[in-house]
């Protein structure tokens, strides 16, 4: 916790203002109920706070920013906090705010008929994705945080999720907004409208931004029907090539019904394997790759599952995949997918881990993992590529695990986490040739922003700083993150 004598005399009469708005409930400055959000998930930052605010409702929020606009104290908004960027972690100077949404949890409305729902940021997704449920609709993104990530979070990185190839990214997945403004006013836009043609699209300002802008505090979002059958299939398939080819084909033959499609590498799989307790192989034989797919139908009359075998058997007979196995009952298709969902927390065990997140044009996926293994390779010999990732959206997690012979901690883990820089670059320049993007859907936050002003064009850099200024004029809105400074 930082001391009141690190801070300004504006930001400790903040701090002051503050705690007496907010009363006991509101704000904490505990160093056990700070410490766990001062360290973002990596373990890359580890940042200071003057104090934790907890606001429990968009009038809070708005009051809370004014202070903050008026004696110049910069504010940190934090969801979840299991973004990948740093994005949600205060610096290290501790002249911060932090904000939690946390109890900011209700979900205002639920309208079957309009298919949306009003949820407040702090709703936990799982939460969301229950609600929609109860009321016999689906609320689609889903991603492997779901269980503590806040929807507002969600929003402000953009997030992504396994069924980006069906649904789209979390920004079309939102018809309204309420933003609190950096000044401290609100902007109240919680309309439930799929048509709206009355000029800017204001709420896209405010979805990926971070919290650069405003602080999102409800959203109405999107529900869709129900599906009424799901199959789920594991595929060694021969290569990532294959896989591709393999998604064109699936989507043909179930009428799209293809609401997910994730490639795992061999080496991705074994760290699972070997690190999570509980983890078997789906398929008998060893295969360099695979994929595992969900396909979904409105129609429970059994039509689907027909549908993927058939068009499985003859990807096996022409030598695109090697095996398949389509899962019985939905408790071993979630047995599947824990296997996907695992691959992050798989890899801490493994030593340092260079980390990408990348896309590019779903064609060019193959050739993106062949150049960028190849690189890699060259660069660091014996280095392991962990690749896997949403390829039906084009979307790569393209990490590079140190060399199974060296050390997992210690100088050889320090020296080859030191050349983070560098291999990035190196990954990145192969997507920028490619026409992708370095950030597919875990933002900019702290981390990239060197990377962000290296690829993006200076137009669009200046048009970047130009909304911030405009909008966040004394710049207290999570500063130092997203922009290029």
């Amino acid at each position: 916790m930082v001391m009141a004598n690190d801070l300004t005399p504006g930001r400790k009469t903040a701090v002051e203002r503050l705690k007496a708005l907010l009363g006991p409930r509101g704000w904490t400055a505990e160093p056990a109920d700070l410490a766990p959000r001062l360290l973002e998930e990596r373990g890359i930052y580890r940042g200071n706070a003057a104090l934790l605010v907890r606001p429990a409702s968009a009038a809070d929020v708005a009051a809370i920013v004014k202070v903050c606009a008026e004696t110049g104290t910069p504010i940190v908004p934090q969801g979840g906090n299991t973004g990948m960027m740093g994005g949600a972690t205060p610096f290290e100077h501790g002249g911060e705010i932090l904000l939690s949404l946390e109890r900011m949890n209700r979900i205002r409305a639920l309208d079957p008929l309009n298919y949306t729902i009003t949820v407040e940021a702090g709703c936990i997704l799982a939460n969301v994705q229950k609600a929609a449920e109860e009321a016999d609709r689906l609320f689609p993104l889903s991603l492997g945080a779901e269980g503590t990530c806040q929807i507002g979070g969600n929003l402000s990185t953009n997030a992504g999720g396994v069924q980006v190839l069906k649904y789209g990214m979390a920004r079309d997945l939102v018809l309204g907004l309420e933003v609190v403004l950096p000044d401290g006013r609100v902007l109240e836009g919680l309309r439930g409208l799929r048509k709206d043609n009355t000029g800017y699209d204001l709420k896209q300002l405010f979805l990926g931004a971070e919290g650069t802008l405003g602080i999102i505090t409800a959203a109405v979002l999107k529900l869709f029907p129900r599906p009424r059958e799901t199959e789920t299939a594991f595929i060694a398939v021969r290569d990532p090539a294959a896989a591709i080819e393999l998604l064109s084909r699936l989507r043909d033959g179930t009428g799209d019904a293809v609401s997910a499609f994730e490639l795992i590498s061999r080496t991705a799989l074994d760290m699972v394997l070997r690190n999570i307790p509980g983890s078997a192989d789906p398929l008998t034989g060893r295969h360099d790759w695979y994929v595992l797919t969900d396909c979904a139908s409105g129609d429970s009359g059994g039509g689907l599952r027909e549908a993927v075998e058939t068009t499985l058997a003859a990807a096996i007979d022409g030598g695109l995949a090697h095996d398949a196995t389509l899962a019985a009952s939905a408790q071993q298709g979630k047995a599947m997918w824990r296997l996907r969902d695992s691959i992050t927390e798989a890899q801490k065990p493994e030593g340092g881990s260079i980390k990408h997140d990348v896309s590019v044009p779903v064609s060019s996926v193959a050739d993106f993992i062949a150049e960028a293994t190849a690189a890699c390779a060259r660069a660091i010999p014996g280095c392991r590529p962990v690749t896997f990732g949403h390829v039906g959206d084009g979307n790569i997690h393209f990490n590079v695990s140190q060399p199974e012979a060296e050390p997992r901690e210690g100088p050889a883990r320090d020296a080859f986490m030191g050349r983070w820089d560098e291999i990035n670059r190196l990954v990145h320049d192969i997507v920028q040739r490619m026409n992708g993007s370095i950030s597919a859907e875990h933002g900019i936050g702290r981390r990239k922003l060197a990377e962000l002003a290296h690829y993006k064009s200076p137009l669009e850099i200046e048009l970047m700083r130009l909304l911030k200024r405009t909008l966040d004029p004394h710049n207290i809105m999570n500063p130092g993150k997203v922009v290029p400074p």
